[in-house]
């Protein structure tokens, strides 16, 4: 009896493990077939390590000043008289080691901002969509008026209440996006819960905390999960035009908005410290929405091409 209790757990693992290889197949199939979304991800994940690997990859400490180079353009330009490959800044810093280290703080700008705004736009869009009623009236209508603002005008004005700072500026670029998650979730939710599974699951006695998290929730994470990809791109715009208008991240931190900020009074005689900062925000942005292309015709059967 024991030796065919073991051999069903291990047959039903097989059985699971192959479904699991089978979906993953499919998903990098349907992924693959879009090549915008392949160069994204290639792009994406050089940046990962470069950000993960800054202390090694940076020649410099991106804060350290050397005053006899002050404005050096990159080294291209000079016939190899200077060791630094994309110049410096007004105070003498090396541009490329500071491009390297800003990733890192556009990346954990990407991850919080996400993680917080999914958090709570997901729990309070299943709430909204579960219940109804009034509850999701009061909840939808907060929402419609916090979209009602332009988005980088909101998170002006909670930055302003919260104080000028990197994680002030996250805490405000989540608040903004999270009505996003709000409605999708809720939209997700509402198609749902007229299934035969839900029904299923209600009449066999299971709790509405049962419904909405393990019964509702891992259906409607396809479209979130777009979402939150495109609203990475979103976030790491806003906090460099948060950094660039000095309400985001301070100096000396590397952050390429700030870098920007850093740079406008040298516009005329040193493109190099305008060009590269948002060359970086345009190629990172780029690659994080060609990445959510993907995602999207992967995940969404109807895109799904026979």
């Amino acid at each position: 009896m024991t030796d065919t209790s073991s051999a069903a757990t291990a047959s039903a693992s097989a059985s699971n493990a192959i479904k699991r290889r089978s979906a993953l197949g499919e998903f990098w199939f349907y992924f693959s077939e879009n090549r915008g979304a392949v160069a994204g991800l290639f792009v994406f994940c050089i940046l990962v390590l470069l950000a993960v690997f800054a202390p090694l990859v940076a020649p410099f400490d991106p804060n350290a000043q050397y005053r006899d180079a002050l404005l050096v353009p990159p080294i291209w330009q000079e016939g190899g008289r200077w060791p630094y490959l994309l110049g410096t800044d007004a105070v003498g810093r090396d541009m490329l080691s500071r491009l390297i280290y800003g990733a890192q703080f556009s990346l954990f700008i990407g991850v919080v901002v996400v993680t917080l705004a999914v958090a709570g736009g997901v729990t309070i869009g299943l709430i909204s969509g579960f219940f109804r009623g009034a509850v999701d009236t009061v909840i939808m209508r907060l929402m419609d008026i916090i979209l009602a603002f332009p988005s980088l005008l909101l998170a002006l004005v909670l930055v302003a209440i919260l104080g000028p700072g990197l994680m002030n500026a996250m805490i405000a670029i989540a608040i903004v996006l999270q009505p996003h998650f709000v409605r999708l979730t809720r939209a997700s939710v509402m198609g749902e819960l007229n299934r035969e599974y839900v029904t299923s699951a209600r009449v066999a006695g299971a709790s509405n905390f049962y419904l909405m998290t393990r019964t509702i929730l891992p259906n409607c994470l396809g479209p979130v999960t777009v979402q939150a990809t495109l609203s990475f791109s979103n976030a790491i715009l806003d906090a460099a035009a948060l950094g660039f208008l000095g309400m985001g991240a301070q100096p000396p931190t590397p952050e390429w908005g700030t870098m920007l900020a850093d740079a406008r009074e040298f516009i005329s005689r040193a493109w190099w410290v305008v060009t590269f900062p948002g060359l970086a925000i345009l190629i990172t942005v780029l690659a994080i929405n060609l990445m959510g292309d993907g995602l999207r015709d992967a995940l969404d059967p109807k895109l799904k091409r026979s």
